[in-house]
């Protein structure tokens, strides 16, 4: 029964290794939420605070959106360095440590209770979203040629 050979560049560890930073940051991202539901009063399973019910909803709030936000950017971010680091395994890693970088600032920003603080960093990772993409794109395109 035949196979298929799956070569990677020796560059792709750190593609792999940049994906671990960006667990670490994710794990360390749901602790800080565990601690604003603590100092905040904010019990399980309540995803987020209702303002007319608790004074520091909105601080509660910022910080669960912020961890939030980085949960449902996860899948795109590491299907976009799985595929796009097999043709641009060094691009892809610089982008992604990018992106993992402005994503914690993107939390601390937004964890001020300001949203709008989220971006003062954070919107950095957009464009290395951008960059991932076009990575991606170009290792698609590669495959069909």
């Amino acid at each position: 029964m035949g196979g298929v050979e799956l070569v990677l560049p020796k560059e792709y560890g750190y593609v792999a290794i940049v994906l671990v930073f960006y667990c670490f940051l994710n794990l360390w991202m749901g602790a800080q939420v565990g601690k604003a539901r603590k100092q905040f009063k904010v019990p399980y399973p309540t995803l987020y605070a209702s303002e007319s019910e608790n004074k520091d909803a909105k601080l509660f709030n910022c910080v669960q959106r912020g961890h939030q936000n980085s949960l449902e950017m996860m899948p795109m971010f590491f299907m976009l360095m799985i595929l796009g680091g097999m043709r641009h395994p060094c691009t892809c890693a610089a982008l992604g440590l990018v992106y993992t970088v402005s994503r914690y600032f993107y939390f601390k920003g937004y964890a001020t209770g300001d949203p709008q603080k989220r971006l003062t960093l954070g919107k950095y990772g957009f464009l290395a979203l951008m960059g991932l993409m076009v990575s991606t794109l170009s290792f698609g395109v590669r495959l069909l040629l």
